[in-house]
C-alpha cells in the first residue's frame, strides 16, 4: 500500500464517529456501500494499520487512509464558520 498524502482535518461534532460515517464525511467514498467494500477488502488503514470493521470508532486525532488520501479527525471547536 502506498503512503498516504498529509492528511486534512475533518472536524466531528461528538467525541467518537464511525469509521464508515467518516469516510462519507470526509469525501473519500461516495457512499455508505462504496466505504463497506473498501473497508472489507482490506483497503481501509486507521493510524496506518488496515481496519476492516466499519462500526470502528474513530476520535480526535485519528487518521484513516483509502486510496493515497487521508483525513485526520478534528474537534470542530477549532473552526469557527461551520454551518452547525
Amino acid at each position: 500500500m502506498s503512503e498516504p498524502a498529509e492528511p486534512f482535518d475533518v472536524p466531528i461534532r461528538d467525541e467518537s464517529i464511525r469509521l464508515g460515517q467518516f469516510l462519507k464525511l470526509a469525501n473519500l467514498v461516495e457512499s455508505g456501500a462504496d466505504a463497506k467494500e473498501l473497508i472489507a477488502s482490506g483497503r481501509v488503514t486507521v493510524n496506518g494499520e488496515v481496519e476492516q470493521r466499519r462500526g470502528r470508532q474513530l476520535v480526535r486525532g485519528d487518521v484513516a487512509a483509502v486510496a493515497g488520501a487521508s483525513a485526520r479527525v478534528s474537534d470542530e471547536s477549532a473552526y469557527d464558520d461551520l454551518p452547525w
